[in-house]
């Protein structure tokens, strides 16, 4: 229970526009009355995209569809992801025995697994209460800062879960790139999945796969 609903988390909590009235088309016009993003702090970052994300959720919420929660992702949560790093991460040691165009398909490839695996938790949303910690002092040399999240599962349960926040220095925003569910990262836990298939298949064959696993779960 407690992996399911911090999924569910990790896809809701990255995306930042908020729509102020439901949908009564695919063609509906989302408008947000909220502030703007503030990607400069983790904190904020964090509780901001966190209370938009389930307002949209919410309104949503009846008309939810695959496609529909994939285009909300891309269109909401990649912003806010670094994405590359993260594809990179993923690689590991076989990085170094890629070309440039292989690594661009792969993150590619990558990042529509990615929102794939999350749209479908993003549709199973049942309106969980979420709390983020308050903001703190943030070290002027920090490049990596944790922001830590809780989700109410039940009146005396919770889950507490870690986002892995990564700091631009020459933009000043920070990204997520990670999340710790339970102890649990699961870039690592994807970084094991899929290295050993790397080293034995090669990258354009795991980045085929990738592809065509988005293709085959389109429709469900």
């Amino acid at each position: 229970m407690k992996t399911f609903i911090c999924t569910i988390l990790w896809s809701a909590c990255m995306a930042f526009t908020v729509p102020v009235m439901a949908a009564t088309s695919d063609n509906a016009t989302w408008v947000s009355t909220l502030a703007e993003i503030n990607d400069h702090d983790p904190y904020v970052l964090i509780s901001q995209l966190a209370e938009r994300t389930f307002e949209r959720l919410k309104a949503e919420k009846a008309t939810m569809t695959t496609m529909k929660a994939r285009q909300i992702i891309n269109e909401e949560l990649l912003p806010y992801i670094d994405k590359k790093y993260a594809s990179y991460k993923v690689m590991g040691p076989n990085l170094r025995n890629t070309t440039k165009e292989q690594k661009e398909k792969f993150t590619e490839a990558f990042t529509s697994y990615i929102v794939a695996t999350y749209a479908d938790a993003l549709k199973k949303y049942n309106d969980q209460a979420v709390s983020v910690e308050a903001a703190k002092p943030i070290d002027p040399q920090a490049t990596v800062l944790p922001v830590k999240v809780t989700v109410q599962l039940a009146p005396t349960e919770t889950a507490e879960i870690i986002f892995k926040m990564r700091l631009n220095k020459k933009t000043g925003s920070w990204k997520a790139y990670d999340m710790v569910a339970e102890g649990i990262s699961l870039l690592s836990a994807k970084q094991s999945e899929l290295t050993g298939l790397i080293r034995e298949k090669g990258i354009d064959s795991v980045t085929a796969t990738l592809h065509q696993h988005v293709a085959d779960t389109a429709g469900k």
